[in-house]
């Protein structure tokens, strides 16, 4: 479980958008530490944050707006939350 009190590092003050593929299973970074952004490359694992990458199985082809500032409501969609930081 992630320490509440423990802040995810923001990637970068905007979105990336991506090409999503219909059955793929993709791990979105929560954490920010990734090197792969927005994609998880395991580097929560060397953190005591908990934080760990959230993972779904895409329904749809899609291009996609995916937030990096991971403060988004709509996880791991942007709602535009960055605007605000």
């Amino acid at each position: 479980m992630a320490d509440p009190d423990e802040e995810p590092r923001v990637a970068q003050k905007g979105p990336y958008k991506v090409e999503l593929l219909a059955t793929y299973r993709y791990a979105w970074c929560r954490c920010g530490l990734s090197k792969m952004q927005p994609w998880c490359d395991g580097s929560h694992t060397a953190t005591k944050t908990g934080i760990t990458p959230l993972v779904w199985t895409q329904d749809k082809d899609q291009i996609a707006f995916l937030c990096g500032c991971k403060r988004s409501g709509k996880k791991p969609f942007c709602d535009s939350t960055h605007k605000t930081l």
